[in-house]
């Protein structure tokens, strides 16, 4: 009842009223009107209560010197103005914490949407084999050693190993991949991913919360908890401010044998400025960001940007747009040219719905080529396609499967596909009436900004890494274009967190770019998280600190000077609060200042910090 109480006083509206309150006691100080009661006792009520409740509770409850916090300092200020009858002095003093502490809730806000969704793509049922019959059981019920069907367009109940059938598997959601990956007898596939093509029987290998998808879930779990909140600088001090300020206050009152004084002192060494100092910066900051289409969630996240020396990257999505275009078109028959070639095999693939498939009849339709009438068509699963087209018999697909349908591959054909390998590109190989004709190329578009970006983060003493899913020559392939030298490819979620708490083992300050899914756990991890907003998955951007709402990788050396000058800000502002809080314990001390006009000087400090923290709203960091 009495958390319930605190809580409604401490809202963002009941604070106004308390401001409001407390102006009317000025403006009837000011105007020397005596009224029964000073408004400011309101203010006193709403914002003073919670603050009182935050100090008693830290005395009771936390440890050591963290005890003593400026909750509690504050706290005696005003109980010592209610003393002497300086009610807007006390109230000024509690209202101006009120302020601090809703604008730094604000700034600390983290939505928990991200892992509610992850949780979601947990599939709940599985389709078990048993004495040749499907039954339908709950996916907690599946155990090691089950016999599973799964049909295509169907997500993998657990983990396992195929024992039948071949297949492509969308396993974006665990490696970030951006091709659906050919599987076939004896291949390992995860729970969570999506069966595209062929359907598979396969066996269980791990269940329940052993599953990829479950470790997934709860690496993110993990990390959300190990993410600590920001605390208050005025509560890092607060450890001696509160006993100078005390024992300033004795000495003062001994000396001058002046309560008032006294009382003074405590009221102007209160850490309003101070607690207001971090805030504002941040939230100025934030607005900031926001205009460039950077969404920053967390003022801890600003600070720590500032802080980071490694860049961790994912590649699909991040560097590259994660859409697969044609890069090659590679006619070995003279009776084909490069447009011909198109036309016959684009012809063939419009009947299917692999994403190379459909990338090369894209490409087709933006060249304006007519696609010639498909009379037969057979795809097998994870290997490739059969077409009649225009009465010659197409072969579209992998090495493997051209072969197994008794085609010779010359070492033209070999070496062309070793080269489109170690570009990092996908291929498929077409075959006309039993002979090779051509191979198509397909790569990941680079975004254009990344190699310049990452040149840009060197100049600023920054550590790029590539962190992917993606096989080891993509990998290399991609590294190599944007100037990253080191590259770690192949990796599962939970070895790009391995990777990212081996740097800061190393002593690095890591901030992790990605866009998937498979990236949240990473995200998480990582001293500050960065998400592709717009592309990447609901469950990546709410895992990260960090949106890039526009997609735009350029502003990744923004984020680090923003960071820079707002951490620059803070410490000028904390500096400035503390000579102007020095200054008005001299005049207090010397009785130039009663509890009232300390409270307005006192308010004068905190303009200037909400004014310093302006000033970054709209500087240029580009």
């Amino acid at each position: 009842m009495v958390k319930k109480i605190n809580d409604f006083l401490a809202g963002v509206p009941m604070t106004i009223v308390g401001g409001v309150f407390l102006v009317a006691s000025l403006i009837l100080m000011l105007m020397k009107i005596e009224v029964p009661a000073d408004p400011a006792w309101i203010s006193v009520i709403i914002s003073g209560i919670p603050l009182l409740y935050l100090a008693i509770w830290r005395i009771i409850y936390n440890k050591g010197m963290s005890k003593i916090s400026s909750a509690l300092l504050i706290s005696i200020a005003m109980i010592a103005a209610i003393a002497i009858g300086d009610i807007f002095a006390a109230g000024e003093v509690a209202f101006i914490m009120a302020i601090g502490a809703v604008l730094e809730d604000k700034t600390a806000e983290r939505s928990k949407k991200g892992l509610k969704e992850l949780i979601s793509l947990a599939p709940q049922q599985g389709r078990r084999i048993i004495n040749r019959k499907e039954e339908m059981i709950n996916a907690k019920e599946i155990k090691v050693g089950y016999i599973l069907r799964v049909l295509p367009g169907e997500a993998i109940p657990v983990d396992g190993k195929i024992i039948s059938g071949n297949t492509s598997v969308d396993q974006a959601i665990m490696t970030g991949e951006s091709l659906p990956v050919d599987k076939e007898v004896g291949d390992n596939v995860f729970c969570g991913t999506i069966n595209r093509f062929g359907a598979i029987d396969m066996e269980a290998t791990n269940v329940g919360e052993d599953s990829s998808l479950q470790k997934l879930i709860r690496m993110v779990q993990d990390a959300e908890n190990k993410q600590a909140p920001i605390q208050r600088i005025a509560d890092k001090w607060a450890t001696w401010l509160v006993p100078v300020a005390l024992l300033i206050a004795i000495v003062t009152y001994f000396v001058t044998q002046d309560i008032v004084r006294a009382v003074t002192v405590l009221v102007v060494f209160c850490p309003c400025a101070l607690v207001l100092a971090t805030p504002t910066a941040i939230m100025a900051a934030i607005g900031q960001a926001t205009k460039h289409g950077v969404v920053i969630k967390s003022g801890e996240a600003l600070e720590n940007m500032g802080k980071v020396d490694t860049i961790a990257f994912d590649k699909t999505g991040t560097l590259t747009f994660g859409k697969l275009e044609v890069s090659d078109m590679i006619s070995f028959s003279k009776e084909l040219d490069e447009n011909e070639l198109l036309t016959l095999i684009a012809s063939a693939e419009s009947r299917s719905e692999h994403p190379l498939g459909k990338a090369i009849v894209a490409h087709a339709k933006v060249k304006n080529l007519v696609l010639k009438d498909v009379k037969e068509f057979c795809m097998e699963a994870g290997k490739g396609i059969y077409a009649n087209v225009s009465g010659r018999n197409l072969f579209c697909g992998s090495e493997k499967y051209l072969i197994e349908n008794g085609i010779d591959i010359p070492k033209q054909v070999s070496d062309t596909l070793d080269t489109l390998r170690n570009q990092g590109k996908a291929s498929i190989l077409a075959a006309a009436d039993g002979i090779c004709v051509g191979v198509v190329g397909l790569s990941d578009v680079l975004r254009s900004t990344a190699k310049e970006m990452v040149a840009e983060l060197g100049k600023m003493d920054t550590q790029t890494v590539l962190l992917t899913g993606d096989n080891r020559r993509t990998a290399d392939y991609f590294a190599n274009q944007v100037g990253i030298t080191s590259v770690r490819a192949e990796l599962l979620p939970e070895e790009k967190v391995q990777n990212i708490v081996q740097l800061q083992q190393e002593g690095k300050a890591v901030c992790m770019i990605g866009d998937g899914v498979n990236d949240a756990p990473a995200l998480k991890t990582a001293s500050v998280g960065v998400a592709m907003g717009a592309m990447g998955s609901d469950i990546a951007v709410d895992a990260a600190d960090i949106a890039l709402m526009s997609d735009d990788i350029s502003k990744i050396p923004y984020l680090k000077r923003l960071s820079n000058a707002t951490v620059r800000t803070i410490k000028f502002s904390i500096s400035l609060s503390l000579f102007i809080n020095f200054v008005a314990i001299l005049m207090s001390f010397m009785g130039w200042l009663t509890p009232t006009t300390g409270a307005l000087v006192h308010n004068a400090g905190s303009i200037f910090v909400v004014l310093i923290a302006a000033l970054l709203y709209d500087r240029k960091f580009d």
